[in-house]
């Protein structure tokens, strides 16, 4: 394929600016004038070389690949006796820039690029490119270097589409991908808490790509996209799209805005912001326009409230000041060259060059460098560096001579990809697509001086991906001078969860979580209901354990139960004693004699019993404690009412039925009574028990904070037998005792017993009152109360008065005073 394929209408005399001859050729592509576009039937090439047209910038990048090409030809150690060359072109143009690359496409020598079936013995004029700038430039060359896998290098091309090596398989970067450049700006609004904000991009590949990728990242985060718009390209001020644009852009009410635009589209926009009076909001800018002196320079741009930056990686100044120093050496040359009798002689002996290899007078027209200018230099200067590194590993050069032999340019990419140096502080290598090991500083434009300045007040790194921000660095606009904020709405106060009011999930109303929920800060849109041993009240963030609540041995409450139970118990013990001692007397024998160990011994297990309602419910204690006080408790009844029978019968019944009575004592009813009736008591809580085990249960429906552990049996209607059936023999005790009313004194318990067994009654009908009302700590306190009345009650009723006769009034501890008695009884009855 010939090359004349693109038309070049103009010849220019050789430079030494554009071309250098050496063993092995480097491209380079820069943008040294503005070409506007024109329609034509095929490609045309017009010249560059126009002075109004001229950018300072791509001709100062130029000179950086100069400056590099001279360092390592300079050095003895990067490749010795090698001399690199290179051919650099003016990309002023897509047309310029096609045909810039076909000319490096070349075959060596020659002046066609030949199509072959396999290229890995295709020696191109040049090994590698250098650039061009723009991302609109890039993809093209990056598609046709790729077939031939010739390495290309760009120093300022960003866009993360360059990244996909099926399309361009030999293109690598000096300048960070907008991929980091996305995730730097995402974290940049999550600092802050940004979450209502507006994503502007310019109308072509840099800003469509980089926009699509930034609100992709946002959506799956907690920052809303109010309004996504393209900034229209080739507008200026004047433009009604531009007005419209920044109309919705004020009626949208954000007050931070994303501009991922290029600084040809981005200097119109900010000029109508100025006319339009949009003032106070923030503006996040990419890396491409935030250090651009042509956006800084807009008149009133100052009103316009906080710009913040991206900026690639600041580099070191040593190498900007020799590459100055030596552009300050190369001018002074050239202008004595300029001077000397043999420049025309040279100029008119020199080869021509092609119309893209010509600017006149470009090193009088030059500015100073800006921070933009020097950042893109080492960009360059990297780039070259990074492929004289993969020349020197590739012809050998560590063995300090260098090879010399052929290089094809599938070679070169592999060790180009490998290369890992550094260079004034700053690693270069590459990753797997390509792109650097680079990261980006923030910067903040600062007008609180003259002139404009920046500072830089953070840093984003990549491997891993980590953002810091010096707040104390930030001056913002606000008048208290604090972060400004971008919310739709209000954060919710702690505990209300947001209910989502418009498509924005950022724009949202707050409802308090009702108590038995939560809210999970990984999900603000829902409450989440507790677990079942967890409770929450009305406006958390969390769960809570509930209190597990039973009767602790620890608790005063249960000290002011266990004291009387204790003493309880010992009066029964000193009872024991004392009824033992005197066991002959007539007192302990008119009370049931032996039996009345009985009795005692059967209180003492009934008020044993009390202690299984202390302490943690175990499933042991849940089983004794209704048959272990029901069972003593029938029996001390029983006995109650077989003395009471007994008593009745001597002096009642045995005088019209003596055979009854006889046979009751030989029959020994006494004990076959007790054994009978508390056989059957044994029966109905072992069926109690059968029926619905008492065991140890967790109601949690009793209180939301508390979880009450209690005893608890499926069979209610078993267990209130065994109940009932304790009831029915203390109604039985109390019509036997009441029916010895009139016997006499020393055999008449009816008072005492009667009351006594009144107040059982008393409080067993309390409990079972009161059952439904207290839970937990309190139903068990309430049944250890009642117990405590029942027993005491009986014990006070049946056995002090015996105790208070033995102790206090032994006069009437006399068989003699029992007999006077009885016959006193005897004279009632036969007067009667």
């Amino acid at each position: 394929m010939p090359l004349p394929a693109l038309l070049c209408l103009c010849a220019a005399a050789a430079s030494s600016s554009f071309t250098r001859r050496g063993d092995y050729r480097l491209a380079g592509l820069f943008q040294m004038h503005y070409s506007a576009p024109r329609a034509a039937a095929r490609p045309l090439l017009d010249g560059c070389d126009n002075a109004a047209a001229f950018k300072s910038h791509g001709y100062g990048l130029s000179q950086a690949m100069r400056f590099a090409v001279e360092e390592i030809n300079n050095s003895s150690t990067l490749l010795p006796n090698i001399t690199l060359g290179y051919d650099i072109h003016d990309t002023c143009s897509e047309p310029a820039s096609l045909h810039a690359t076909l000319r490096a496409l070349a075959r060596k020598g020659g002046r066609e690029v030949e199509v072959l079936p396999a290229f890995r013995r295709y020696e191109p004029e040049a090994v590698a490119i250098i650039g061009p700038d723009s991302t609109h430039l890039a993809l093209t060359t990056a598609a046709i270097l790729g077939i031939f896998l010739v390495p290309e290098i760009s120093y300022e091309a960003s866009l993360a589409t360059l990244s996909l090596k099926r399309f361009y398989p030999s293109f690598l970067r000096t300048i960070p991908s907008d991929r980091q450049q996305v995730k730097a700006i995402f974290l940049l609004l999550q600092q802050f808490g940004w979450t209502w904000v507006a994503l502007l991009g310019s109308d072509n590949a840099y800003g469509r790509d980089g926009l699509d990728a930034l609100h992709k990242l946002l959506t799956t985060s907690d920052v809303c996209v109010a309004y996504r718009g393209i900034i229209p390209i080739n507008k200026d001020a004047s433009s009604p799209e531009l007005h419209n644009l920044v109309r919705i852009l004020t009626d949208t009410r954000v007050n931070v805005t994303v501009v991922f635009s290029n600084r040809q589209s981005a200097r119109p926009f900010f000029e109508v912001v100025v006319q339009r009076n949009v003032t106070g909001m923030v503006w996040v800018g990419s890396e491409d326009w935030s250090l651009a002196q042509t956006i800084w320079q807009v008149p009133g741009i100052q009103s316009i409230g906080s710009v913040i930056g991206m900026s690639v990686e600041k580099t070191e100044s040593l190498m900007l000041e020799r590459f100055e120093s030596w552009k300050m050496a190369e001018e002074s040359a050239a202008a004595e060259h300029a001077g000397s009798p043999e420049a025309g002689r040279g100029a008119r002996g020199s080869a021509q060059l092609y119309c893209t290899q010509r600017c006149t007078s470009c090193h009088l027209l030059s500015t100073a460098p800006n921070t933009y200018d020097a950042q893109a230099s080492f960009n360059v200067y990297s780039a070259v560096y990074a492929v004289a590194h993969g020349l020197h590993d590739l012809l050998g050069c560590a063995s300090g001579a260098c090879s010399k032999s052929k290089v094809y340019p599938w070679q070169l990419l592999q060790k180009i990809k490998q290369v890992n140096f550094t260079l004034y502080k700053s690693r270069i290598s590459f990753d797997a697509n390509g792109d650097i090991f680079k990261g980006y500083d923030i910067v903040k434009w600062d007008w609180s001086s003259p002139s404009w300045t920046f500072n830089v007040i953070g840093t984003f790194r990549v491997n891993p991906d980590r953002l810091s921000i010096d707040q104390g660095k930030i001056l913002w606009h606000t008048k208290d001078g604090q972060a400004p904020t971008s919310v739709c709405s209000e954060a919710c106060q702690p505990g209300e969860k947001r209910l989502q009011r418009s498509r924005h999930r950022c724009c949202f109303s707050c409802v308090a979580c009702p108590s038995g929920t939560f809210l999970n800060r990984s999900d603000l849109y829902s409450c989440q209901s507790c677990r079942v041993e967890e409770w929450a009240p009305a406006r958390s963030e969390a769960c809570f354990n509930r209190t597990v609540e039973f009767l602790s041995w620890s608790e005063p409450i249960s000290w002011a139960l266990l004291t009387p139970t204790i003493l309880l118990m010992l009066l029964m013990a000193g009872l024991a004693v004392l009824f033992a001692l005197n066991a002959s007397t007539p007192v302990v024998k008119s009370a049931g004699g032996k039996m009345c160990f009985l009795m005692l011994g059967a209180l003492a297990c009934a008020c044993s019993s009390l202690f299984s309602y202390f302490g943690e419910p175990t499933r042991q204690a849940c089983l004794l404690q209704l048959p272990l006080f029901a069972i003593s408790f029938t029996v001390f009844l029983l006995c109650v009412a077989t003395r009471s029978f007994q008593i009745v019968c001597i002096f009642k019944l045995n005088a019209r039925w003596p055979a009854l009575y006889e046979a009751w004592l030989r029959r020994r009813g006494p004990v076959l009574l007790v054994a009978a009736g508390t056989a059957a008591q044994v029966v109905l809580c072992l069926a109690a028990e059968a029926a619905g085990p008492s065991v140890p249960h967790r109601d949690y429906s009793v209180a939301a904070e508390r979880v009450v552990l209690e005893c608890t049996s499926s069979a209610e209607a078993s267990r209130a037998a065994a109940i009932a059936y304790t009831v029915l023999l203390s109604a039985c005790c109390f019509v036997l005792s009441y029916a010895g009313k009139d016997l006499p004194a020393s055999y008449n318990e009816a008072k005492c017993l009667t009351c006594s067994l009144l107040l059982h009654l008393a409080c067993s009908a309390a409990v079972l009152c009161t059952q439904g009302a207290f839970r937990g700590r309190e139903a068990a306190a309430a049944r250890v109360v009642g117990g405590l009345c029942t027993l005491g009650a009986l014990l006070g009723g049946y056995f002090l008065p015996k105790a208070f006769v033995i102790l206090l009034r032994p006069h009437l501890n006399t068989p003699e005073h029992f007999q006077m008695a009885i016959q006193s009884y005897a004279r009632r009855l036969a007067e009667a």
